[in-house]
């Protein structure tokens, strides 16, 4: 069910605008409050996944409403209503923070498209939040190895800045953990954090996912469906795996970061957007281009700053530390209590050849700590994880 608080000191206007969304549907909760400091106590004392609020009105105005609520509920959008010498005001509010605006008197198709894609918005930053708090706990760069140093010299600089990243590194090795330290450590971190696997999306569906559409766009869309780009407005998008995403999506990411701007698959509306790309991909992407299978000016918008993640051989120096972490990491899970690892099967770890990198690793400490003794001993190592 989604609440709705409709904010509108003329009677007629917010009788109206209650009808026609109770009537949308069934799923809408929608209340009425009378005026601005009315509407703003109610907000401080419910939760709501739409505010529909009128510009002009006594004791408080709509954009003092709007930056109120921005300070203690910023997760709720706003759409403004405005008069006809309000237009100014209202496109103003949108750079304030309002999801958008509609004017007086409502056409109705605007204001349910209107509703129906700041509603959607509202569910993908609140999923997001919720992944962002796991992030946190879950996205550890551990080692202290020189490559993991110089990597995390790199994202202390970067972090900070717009600047597109393009990180590169074989399957396992940890890119997007890298990914969510660029966002965690920026000026955008209190903004959503998208991350969208390129490989693991159909390329028939991979513009859609990106970019949204419009109902009817194709046989399955049956409503407007905002994409990860304006999910990620403020924020940051990680492409993931670009390297597998089709020449005709490319096209429209090149455009997306030239212009700062896309539009909905089925629809020639231009929609402008504030979105640091992340991209990572296992692939070599410059055979890729010499192959014509990615995009040269994509390739030099990408990769502004290149950050390569070295392979778990690579950095052996780690791997005592990343087995401890992995070990208290995983009897947490498990509900088990934590096992210590003999330095003579931590020394036959350090010496296997990792092929499938931190992830194979893992899983390798997960087997041990489940089938080994108390203490994960050279022998357990041997029985257990033999490569």
């Amino acid at each position: 069910m989604s609440k709705i608080l409709v904010i509108e000191d003329e009677a007629a206007i917010r009788r109206v605008l209650v009808k026609i969304l109770s009537e949308e549907s069934d799923s809408y909760i929608v209340e009425e409050a009378e005026d601005g400091l009315k509407g703003l106590e109610t907000i401080k004392g419910n939760d709501y996944d739409l505010v529909l609020c009128d510009i002009k009105m006594p004791k408080m105005d709509g954009v003092e409403v709007l930056e109120a609520a921005r300070k203690i509920k910023p997760e709720i959008p706003f759409i403004m209503i405005s008069g006809h010498g309000d237009l100014d005001t209202a496109v103003s509010t949108m750079r304030a923070g309002a999801f958008d605006y509609i004017s007086k008197p409502p056409d109705l198709n605007r204001l349910l498209t209107t509703v129906r894609n700041a509603l959607d918005r509202k569910e993908l930053v609140v999923e997001n939040k919720i992944l962002k708090k796991k992030v946190s706990k879950n996205y550890e760069m551990v080692g202290n190895s020189k490559e993991i140093i110089a990597i995390k010299d790199m994202i202390e600089k970067v972090a900070p800045t717009d600047a597109r990243v393009l990180i590169t590194g074989a399957n396992g090795t940890g890119k997007e953990l890298v990914a969510h330290w660029l966002h965690e450590k920026s000026a955008r971190n209190g903004a959503p954090f998208i991350e969208v696997n390129c490989a693991a999306i159909p390329s028939e569906l991979i513009e859609s996912e990106l970019f949204g559409h419009v109902k009817g766009a194709f046989t399955s869309a049956v409503k407007d469906r905002a994409g990860k780009f304006e999910a990620a407005n403020k924020g940051t998008i990680f492409l993931d795996e670009i390297g597998d995403m089709s020449l005709s999506a490319q096209a429209k990411v090149l455009r997306a970061l030239q212009e700062s701007k896309i539009s909905r698959v089925g629809s020639d509306k231009d929609i402008k957007v504030d979105v640091r790309v992340l991209a990572a991909t296992n692939k070599d992407l410059k055979k890729e281009i010499a192959e014509n299978k990615f995009r040269e000016d994509l390739y030099h918008r990408l990769a502004v700053i290149l950050i390569q993640v070295p392979s778990l051989n690579e950095r052996r120096d780690d791997i005592p530390l990343l087995i401890e972490h992995f070990a208290q990491k995983i009897a947490s899970e498990q509900g088990i209590a934590p096992k210590t690892f003999s330095k003579s099967a931590i020394k036959l770890l350090q010496g296997y050849d990792w092929t499938g990198n931190i992830r194979e690793l893992r899983n390798v400490v997960e087997r041990l700590i489940i089938l080994g003794g108390k203490e994960v001993t050279e022998e357990d190592v041997k029985l257990f994880a033999s490569k």
